[in-house]
């Protein structure tokens, strides 16, 4: 178990996806190193008002405590009150067009004593939805997993599919992609090259829908609807995300934690899609679990 190895890892992707970013949008991050009083810190890296994202983060953390946090132990019982080490790179990535995606990616690694275990995945979260864009995404996350063995796409699809779910709303929060966690066989070195495979295609998988479609005219209509379906995703990440659930409850950078959320969000009571409308095609054709590949 080399834990060096993987923040090593971590802290550069981190700095890889922000380069690749900035070329995209033309902006920069600005950079935000903390500490935490208990142990570890990280480096919270935002960009606000760009030319395509009207914000973004990309955080990386590694955090060490005498008591896992009762989000870490929920399904592990009897890990409460080990000591720990968490290290992780998110991102949540919200372009101004809607007709970009939001986007969201992790690669984590808990280690408490002897030990280990592996989470992450990534997910597309469109307010218009296109086929051809959800179909790259979707291959672009089987062909991270496709070394690691048949069958390991379509679990993590599904799993992906079930976790990212409103269960108070009935509805996804977006189209999935892939999610795992409790990653620890066959051994330390296999579930690390896997976490890295995952890591290393986020970029292939996003950014060319983000080129394709940045330059879609819109309106306040689409700026409307994007801000009512980015509630969907304030409402998840706040009730149901572990993620978010660990940071805080583990005394981490609420700044950096909430960075997820987005900037313009809109709240309508009882608000339906008008009949044939592109935004009733998104509930009607997008907003449920299918093979995309």
């Amino acid at each position: 178990m080399n834990l060096e190895a993987v923040s090593d890892y971590f802290t550069g992707l981190q700095a890889r996806i922000v380069a690749a970013l900035e070329a995209l949008d033309g902006g920069k991050f600005r950079s935000d190193a903390w500490t935490r009083p208990e142990g570890g810190g990280g480096i919270s890296r935002v960009i606000e008002d760009g030319a395509l994202f009207e914000r973004g983060g990309v955080n990386y953390s590694r955090v060490q405590g005498a008591s896992l946090p009762a989000s870490a132990t929920a399904s592990r019982p009897q890990l409460a009150g080990r000591a720990y080490d968490a290290m992780g790179v998110s991102l949540v990535l919200h372009p101004r067009n809607p007709y970009c995606p939001t986007v969201h990616m992790n690669v984590r690694c808990f280690a408490a004593g002897d030990l280990w275990w592996f989470g992450g995945g990534m997910d597309l979260t469109p307010y218009y939805g296109f086929e051809e864009d959800a179909r790259h995404f979707h291959a672009a996350c089987k062909r991270a997993l496709q070394p690691f063995g048949p069958g390991r796409h379509a679990r993590y699809k599904k799993w992906c599919d079930e976790y990212f779910f409103l269960k108070h709303r009935n509805e996804p929060r977006g189209i999935g992609g892939i999610f795992f966690d409790d990653l620890n066989e066959p051994d330390f070195d296999s579930c690390f090259a896997l976490v890295r495979s995952v890591g290393d295609h986020f970029m292939s998988a996003y950014a060319p829908i983000v080129e394709k479609r940045r330059a879609t005219p819109f309106g306040e209509r689409e700026r409307e609807f994007q801000a009512y379906r980015r509630g969907r995703y304030v409402e998840f990440n706040l009730v149901y995300d572990r993620g978010t659930l660990f940071g805080l409850q583990s005394g981490g950078r609420a700044e950096a934690i909430l960075m997820s959320l987005p900037p313009r969000v809109a709240w309508r009571y009882d608000w339906k899609p008008a009949p044939g409308s592109p935004e009733a095609k998104l509930y009607a054709d997008f907003l449920r679990p299918r093979d995309w590949v």
